[in-house]
């Protein structure tokens, strides 16, 4: 069982009102398809990119676009949204990445968000066929903390992109991890950050400790903490989309995040979680908290996958590359699923 302040409590209730009056009782799950995991910054304190061998080079640890073009396919079928296309900072070459979201538009049919770091209007122009936005990895405002956290990752170069995208008609987005540092008296410079780069879109989420950095050892959030940051922009910016990110150790807090106005989930690791108790808990939770859950987690689809690989315009030697990695894929995503009779997890009351 949930529970939360008094205060709390009324700040989320007046969230939901506004939630409700802007939005339909639905939640999709997002899923952010990355390209590597490796990063030429490789210094940001909280994460995992940072933790990677030093011998090893960020252009090395690409993914193959067979394994990314694959999962970008089932997103679609399985009615996952694309949160954004992400990557470690200076990855990609421009051209490789123009190929791949090129691709990736082509199989999920609509243009798609873009996190690989600040990008400049003239490559902004160059990709605007295939992208509706850009998301700026801005985690924290606190200008100190920033500075702590991300030394190398200052905020003027992403100022300076959600200018040039304001002036190309692109939809602007912006991550915020609670639990770095941030306070509540920091509520202001969130604020006014979204309100001079005109955000559409913020991602809310939550810690999670990584072995190997600063906060290896820091206090995971609470589901309280996460949501008074969600209802609190919920209630400054009542039109705005929030996705608040999921961890399968806090399934219990998305009735709370939810409430408190979040429109979306993310994070949860669904292609290695497919299937399983915990995929169906996140989808019951969701229900618990009165929504509709869009897509699915728990239950493949009857897809010609070969058909809707055939159908590709790209080179015959990629489409089978492709099929041999999506069919990896669903052979490990197939299997029963366990669904207790009840919920072990608490939801909020």
């Amino acid at each position: 069982m949930t529970t939360i302040h008094s205060e709390t409590h009324s700040l989320i209730n007046q969230a939901h009102s506004l939630y409700l009056k802007n939005f339909p009782t639905t939640t999709a799950f997002e899923r952010a398809i990355f390209f590597s995991w490796g990063c030429t910054i490789g210094d940001c304190g909280f994460c995992y990119m940072s933790t990677q061998p030093a011998d090893k080079k960020p252009t090395e640890t690409k993914r193959s676009k067979e394994s990314i073009l694959a999962e970008f396919i089932l997103a679609k079928n399985l009615g996952w949204d694309i949160g954004f296309f992400t990557g470690g900072i200076g990855v990609f070459t421009p051209a490789e990445l123009e190929f791949m979201l090129n691709a990736a538009t082509e199989i999920v049919g609509e243009k798609i968000w873009l996190s690989v770091g600040p990008l400049s209007k003239p490559l902004l122009q160059r990709y605007l066929p295939y992208i509706k936005g850009v998301v700026g990895s801005t985690e924290t405002i606190n200008p100190r903390l920033h500075k702590m956290v991300c030394p190398s990752k200052p905020l003027e170069p992403y100022e300076r992109m959600f200018a040039a995208a304001t002036e190309l008609q692109l939809k602007k987005a912006m991550t915020f991890i609670v639990g770095m540092g941030e306070t509540q008296q920091d509520l202001p410079l969130l604020i006014n950050f979204i309100t001079r780069h005109s955000i559409d879109k913020i991602h809310v989420y939550s810690l999670i400790p990584q072995e190997g950095t600063m906060f290896a050892q820091a206090t995971i959030p609470s589901a309280e903490e996460q949501a008074w940051w969600i209802a609190q922009l919920r209630i400054a910016f009542p039109a705005l989309n929030i996705q608040a990110g999921i961890w399968e150790d806090r399934l219990e807090y998305i009735p709370l995040l939810l409430k408190a106005g979040a429109n979306s989930l993310s994070k949860f690791r669904a292609t290695a979680l497919f299937g399983t108790f915990q995929a169906a808990e996140l989808e019951r939770q969701v229900q618990a908290a009165g929504r509709a859950f869009k897509g699915t987690l728990i239950a493949l689809p009857e897809v010609d996958w070969n058909e809707q690989i055939n159908a590709l315009s790209f080179s015959e030697e990629l489409k089978q590359k492709i099929g041999v990695k999506l069919f990896q894929y669903l052979h490990k995503m197939r299997g029963p699923i366990p669904l207790p009779a009840q919920s072990i997890l608490g939801v909020i009351s």
